[in-house]
């Protein structure tokens, strides 16, 4: 159930005996992944690191994810068809050339993609996916990536912003598709929704 303005969110609680603990958000994704394929239900996972670890305020200490003292939350998951090919991220979504020249699209489930604030209005727990969409040209896009560290690169009149739950799109050409920082295939044709308090995290 998505979170709605003014409620607490959370609980207290460490990981349980069967939680897997990750460093990373390629790492959660794995799991994820190999979980959904064989049909499995998905792993209660413990963030060590990674941005949705940062999103979620995690300390990245093994013994305080375990401890009575952590905190659980039901997090939403991203799920894509690319080009009829289907994948899920946990923190972001990236669709890019090298140096961002060219049309770019980010869906974002945390806030953090390294040290850019890529989705500042972004919520693991609302149910929704912050989308940009656009092209910058090089001007903008060396303004835009000074301002990006504080999310204040939005908005921009070339940057298409929307929170949604579902956006489907054709690129102008394919582009190489990275899920939780891991570049992992070409596409043209995306098709992205999201899975509202899909997976349990411990941070």
């Amino acid at each position: 159930m998505p979170i709605r303005r003014g409620e607490d969110w959370g609980e207290p609680g460490g990981l349980g005996p069967d939680g897997v603990l990750v460093d990373s958000d390629d790492e959660a994704r794995s799991l994820i992944e190999e979980a959904r394929r064989a049909n499995r239900p998905l792993p209660e996972i413990g963030l060590l690191g990674g941005d949705l670890c940062r999103s979620l305020g995690g300390r990245g200490d093994p013994s305080f994810v375990r401890s009575s003292e952590a905190w659980r939350f039901a997090v939403d998951l991203g799920a894509v068809l690319l080009d009829g090919r289907l994948f899920w991220f946990c923190a972001h979504m990236v669709a890019r050339r090298r140096g961002w020249a060219g049309e770019a699209l980010v869906a974002m489930n945390a806030a953090w993609r390294g040290t850019w604030n890529l989705g500042p209005r972004a919520h693991p727990g609302d149910g929704l996916l912050d989308i940009s969409h656009g092209r910058l040209s090089t001007g903008d896009r060396l303004r835009a990536l000074r301002r990006v560290s504080t999310g204040d690169h939005l908005p921009h009149p070339q940057i298409s912003y929307r929170r949604v739950g579902a956006f489907q799109t054709v690129l102008e050409q394919p582009l190489m598709v990275e899920l939780d920082g891991r570049p992992v295939v070409r596409a043209s044709n995306l098709s992205i929704r999201v899975e509202p308090a899909a997976l349990t995290v411990v941070v």
